[in-house]
């Protein structure tokens, strides 16, 4: 794992990548700090990393649209079946070497609050809660972007398909007012991502049995569950939606709430997005 990470991070400083990511995530950062802290005078950084959260819909595609997809399509992926060293340790070790990339320039985004203090009063606790918060949203959508890159060999259509899953997650709030909360129509929304849920775990494990069971499952507890108590799907799918938003539980740290629930779910989403990318990778070492 050591060495796949020293080899990306190599890469990584060897090219542009990782100025360009440090680069525009310090220059939006900035742009936020000038905006709030110094023409109007507020002395709350966190809304400076709540505006400055919208980048990421681009940097974070950019920089792991090529982690594995240039892998497969240069061929040179053969070469880490053939290592001493499991699947998992090679995509933690990408995984980690984009992390390092990443907090790089959030250490000096990390000094701005004490620059900031000097000069006005700044509530310090908020503030570190919130990089802290904003580090693992960071990595969440890291993990995402690399499980999408482990699913293609073409690098710009993995930062396609990357830009539009942050973006309609960065959105979905906003989007959940605009889906209908009745009964039927969360029914009807939620069979069609149970089905493209299966199609993704067919993709990926190239298993019919496996898909097939996760489908046939999740349709007989929805049935269950209309016939219990069809108003339970009252507004139940704006409300995944909500739930499911990444961004949504990092304005919770920007309001001043120090909320673990929110912890926990990004770890979880990082854990789940790596084992994904694993059986991606192992999918096609059998092949």
């Amino acid at each position: 794992m050591i060495a796949v990470l020293k080899h990306e991070l190599h890469i990584y400083f060897r090219s542009l990548t990782a100025y360009v990511f440090g680069a525009f995530l310090l220059a939006f950062v900035g742009l936020g700090s000038m905006l709030y802290n110094l023409q109007a005078a507020v002395s709350n950084f966190e809304f400076v990393l709540s505006f400055g959260c919208l980048v990421f819909v681009v940097i974070v595609p950019i920089l792991t649209m090529r982690v594995i997809a240039e892998e497969r399509k240069l061929k040179t992926d053969q070469l880490l079946y053939s290592l001493p060293i499991s699947t998992t340790e090679v995509i933690l070790g990408k995984y980690l070497a984009l992390l390092a990339v990443y907090l790089l320039p959030l250490c000096i985004i990390s000094l701005y609050p004490l620059i900031f203090s000097q000069f006005g009063e700044v509530y310090l606790p908020t503030s570190y809660g919130s990089i802290f918060a904003f580090f693992l949203l960071g990595a969440a959508l890291i993990a995402i972007g690399v499980f999408i890159s482990s699913l293609t060999d073409n690098q710009g259509f993995a930062a396609g398909i990357g830009i539009a899953v942050i973006l309609l997650n960065y959105y979905s709030v906003s989007l959940s007012e605009y889906v209908s909360s009745s009964a039927l129509g969360s029914l009807i929304a939620l069979c069609l991502i149970i089905f493209a849920l299966a199609l993704i775990i067919r993709y990926v494990t190239k298993s019919d049995s496996i898909a097939y069971a996760f489908c046939i499952i999740l349709l007989a507890a929805l049935a269950i569950l209309c016939w219990v108590d069809t108003q339970a799907l009252e507004g139940l799918l704006p409300g995944i939606m909500t739930a499911l938003s990444l961004f949504e539980r990092f304005y919770v740290f920007v309001n001043g709430v120090f909320d673990m629930t929110g912890v926990v779910y990004y770890l979880s989403v990082i854990v789940f997005f790596l084992f994904l990318s694993v059986q991606s990778l192992e999918k096609r070492r059998y092949n």
